[in-house]
């Protein structure tokens, strides 16, 4: 079994390329619910459904997330009637909102709800929350304390930010099944996702970091860092919020516990051999994924570093 921890739009790239690789049945999915949020009434878990509707094939790869060809009717519709608009939600995404608001109403948990959707979109790999349990990353500003969607959306991320919380995740639990598929995981794949906000959330979760720092599996992580900045968004102003260098060192240093190697760029080749004196294995690769071959190449290259026999089995599977 592959688990992957994961959150973010390159999160979703990564699952992309290695939904191509494996058999849906052997990939499990922890994901950040730190974002999640009401919008209009509903529950909101966009990580969540990024990851839905990439296994699902339905994912809009032009924006990233949000269901490919979707129409924003409603969302006209509720910004005429002088409703905030700034969340863009499409018509289709909105009726898995719809759907899951439905669900939870009727007692269900978010495992769940998150279980019965992707059923219905016909995935067949297993998607956990990281917790059932409301976890909400804070982003102190300037402006105020702004939830991440507040930050990251409705401001684009143009604040600076003073600190980062995850509010609730002293009190959390991990979701069902999220410690037991770690503990037994082939091969653990941390997203090249926002170490701070994607990651960082599923980490505050008392257990999580137990859990990667005592499985057998090799805990490997791509870098959403190339160089003193991030591939995508404000990954590097959040760590440095957070006292973490913006370099694939910073990364290291977040994933200090439990990390066994990390896939970085080719530029940052002289960083790499710094870390790999210190006792990290780093892999140098490109690591942008900017096309299908981008993604299953840089997903071929995480598997074949946590475990190669993966690969192998797979290849054998499908002869």
């Amino acid at each position: 079994m592959i688990v992957v921890l994961t959150g973010g739009t390159g999160g979703a790239k990564f699952v992309d390329g290695l939904r191509r690789l494996v058999p849906p049945e052997e990939l499990t999915v922890i994901v950040n619910t730190g974002d999640d949020h009401e919008w209009w009434g509903l529950y909101v878990s966009p990580d969540v459904d990024s990851i839905t509707y990439v296994l699902a094939d339905i994912l809009s790869s032009e924006r990233g997330w949000g269901v490919r060809g979707d129409t924003f009717h409603c969302l006209q519709a509720m910004k005429d009637l002088g409703e905030p608009a700034w969340f863009s939600v499409g018509d289709r995404d909105l009726a898995t909102h719809l759907l899951r608001t439905k669900l939870l109403s009727k007692g269900q948990t978010l495992s769940d709800a998150t279980s019965y959707i992707a059923e219905k979109l016909g995935v067949r790999s297993r998607i956990l929350p990281m917790s059932e349990m409301r976890v909400e990353t804070r982003i102190d500003t300037p402006a105020g304390d702004l939830s991440f969607e507040e930050y990251f959306v409705k401001r684009w991320y143009q604040d600076p930010v003073n600190s980062v919380r995850f509010a609730g995740a002293s009190e959390a639990e991990p979701a069902p099944e999220v410690l037991e598929a770690i503990a037994s995981a082939q091969a653990v794949l941390i997203a090249p996702s926002n170490p701070v906000t994607s990651i960082g959330p599923i980490l505050a979760v008392p257990g999580i970091c137990g859990a990667l720092e005592t499985t057998q599996a090799k805990v490997v992580a791509v870098s959403p860092i190339i160089g003193n900045a991030a591939v995508s968004g404000p990954a590097a102003n959040l760590m440095i919020a957070q006292g973490l260098q913006v370099s694939i060192a910073g990364i290291a240093e977040a994933y200090r516990d439990f990390l066994d190697v990390l896939i970085a760029d080719d530029s940052d080749s002289a960083s790499a051999q710094s870390l790999s004196s210190g006792g990290l294995q780093v892999h140098c690769t490109n690591i942008l994924m900017r096309s299908s071959d981008d993604k299953t190449r840089i997903a071929r290259a995480a598997l074949t570093l946590a475990c190669p026999e993966i690969l192998a089995e797979s290849a054998m599977g499908n002869q």
